[in-house]
């Protein structure tokens, strides 16, 4: 009988939306420690982890206990390393370049920290774009993970049957998409896009996530309902939920990935309460949801499937499905069955994101009239590029009113957007251009900066405005 692999695949970011700059180290004990202890502690677990260059950046500077015991688990083969752009940053409504140049930096980051230069890829929010597996397989990544959602969704029958759409006014269809289930259930040809790795034209290979299985995973763990029912989801449940899967993998495929959300609700409530109740909680501790994890990787290996990393469920799959479908999925969607747009629709992106092309036209400018590219221009231009990078971070511009992200979160993109312009300013004045203003004008964006800084400012943030209710 072929071996049922199950992938695990928690994902890390300490630039999360509300997560206070003085609180990532510890989140990084609360949540990561316990994640990789748990690892440890049975030989038969396996998982891959995400994590930005930028978090395990943060990680060796605020807790750099939990980057060893992430390293020693790598250096074993037990968790394989998953990489993304070094800034966690909305693919799909960014310039190609600053995308593919980020990515270069998550993999120096992932090698100068961990060891290891992954060759499996994360795409933050799955936000896509055509362009999306083009950067990936050329800055090196052989697989990438992807969201079978919103693969499922470029089905005209599948949107049909569902009565799923897509609109950059709401926050997602997360809690609906059990009905993607319902209707692929008996349909094997649908069943194989989830049970089996797909590889591009490009050679990029993929392998799905999906809501599906995530989502009731992620009520268990925080111990929740679901607004519509009287108790939280039970561990039973998610054993239904797998043994049906694993008759399907057993008929269609070889593997299934049904965790693959944030690692932050491994240990804490991370953004939990905020995104599904409009309650202004943030990183509570929850140390039971790491029992609970722990509780899905037993259940798993109960019913007989084998944990793997992301490179093993491939290598071991015994078909590799060949196929462009994913080049029909919308441009500018994102995972949960919401869209890439409406972070970039939000009131701080259409402030900020203005002035980001500003400067990254300038920079582009510059480096042309030094005959450089983005890949081949100077240090400290690259330096301009990496702050001009984390100002458009993801987190500073979500979510949505009538919730928002922190105070702090947007202080941190406008100090990034400020030093960026200073860095380039020092580059005209060194290169002799300071008197061809035409060319780039650091003093005018430097206005503009403080113009949206003071628009930013102004207003009322989510975590001041609504007192924190405990349920």
């Amino acid at each position: 009988m072929k071996k049922r692999k199950i992938l695990f695949l928690p994902h890390g970011n300490l630039q999360y939306s509300q997560l206070d700059p003085e609180k990532r180290g510890w989140v990084a004990q609360q949540s990561y420690e316990p994640l990789f202890d748990l690892v440890a502690s049975d030989d038969r677990y396996r998982i891959g982890f995400e994590a930005s260059g930028k978090t395990l950046e943060i990680m060796a500077e605020q807790y750099p206990k939990s980057l060893d015991k992430l390293k020693a688990l790598v250096k074993e083969g037990r968790i394989e390393g998953v990489a993304s752009p070094h800034t966690h940053i909305m693919l799909s409504n960014i310039d190609p370049e600053i995308g593919f140049h980020s990515l270069l930096d998550g993999l120096d980051s992932w090698e100068r920290y961990v060891g290891v230069r992954p060759e499996t890829g994360w795409n933050p929010e799955c936000s896509w774009a055509e362009y999306l597996p083009s950067i990936y397989r050329e800055a090196g990544f052989k697989n990438l993970i992807g969201d079978a959602d919103s693969l499922f969704l470029s089905f005209d029958e599948i949107r049909e049957a569902t009565g799923l759409s897509y609109d950059v006014r709401s926050h997602s269809n997360k809690n609906k998409l059990f009905r993607i289930e319902d209707y692929i259930k008996d349909k094997p040809d649908f069943l194989r896009l989830l049970t089996n790795p797909t590889e591009l034209s490009n050679g990029l290979r993929l392998i799905f996530r999906s809501d599906m299985m995530a989502n009731p995973m992620l009520w268990y763990l925080m111990g929740a309902t679901e607004g519509n029912r009287e108790t939280p989801v039970q561990l039973e449940e998610i054993r239904e939920s797998l043994e049906r899967w694993s008759q399907r993998v057993e008929e269609t495929g070889s593997f299934i990935m049904p965790y693959a959300e944030d690692a932050e609700y491994i240990g804490t409530s991370a953004y939990f309460y905020v995104k599904q109740f409009n309650e202004a909680r943030f990183f509570e501790p929850m140390p039971e949801s790491v029992d609970r994890f722990k509780e899905l990787l037993d259940v798993s290996l109960d019913l007989g499937y084998e944990l793997g990393t992301p490179a093993e469920v491939i290598e071991s799959s015994q078909e590799i499905i060949k196929s462009d479908q994913v080049y029909k999925v919308d441009n500018g969607i994102a995972w949960h069955g919401g869209t890439a747009k409406a972070w970039a629709n939000t009131v701080y992106s259409r402030i900020m994101d203005p002035v980001c092309r500003d400067i990254h036209d300038g920079l582009r400018r510059v480096s042309q009239r030094l005959g450089t590219d983005f890949g081949t221009m100077r240090d400290d231009l690259q330096e301009a590029r990496r702050l001009l990078t984390n100002a458009w971070v993801s987190d500073s511009r979500w979510p949505p009113l009538p919730t928002t992200p922190g105070r702090f979160n947007v202080k941190e993109s406008i100090a990034d957007l400020k030093e960026a312009n200073t860095v380039l300013e020092n580059v005209i004045v060194t290169v002799g251009l300071v008197e061809l203003k035409s060319l780039y004008s650091p003093e005018l964006i430097r206005t503009q900066i403080a113009s949206i800084e003071e628009e930013l400012m102004a207003m009322e943030y989510f975590e001041e405005s609504v007192v924190s209710v405990k349920a």
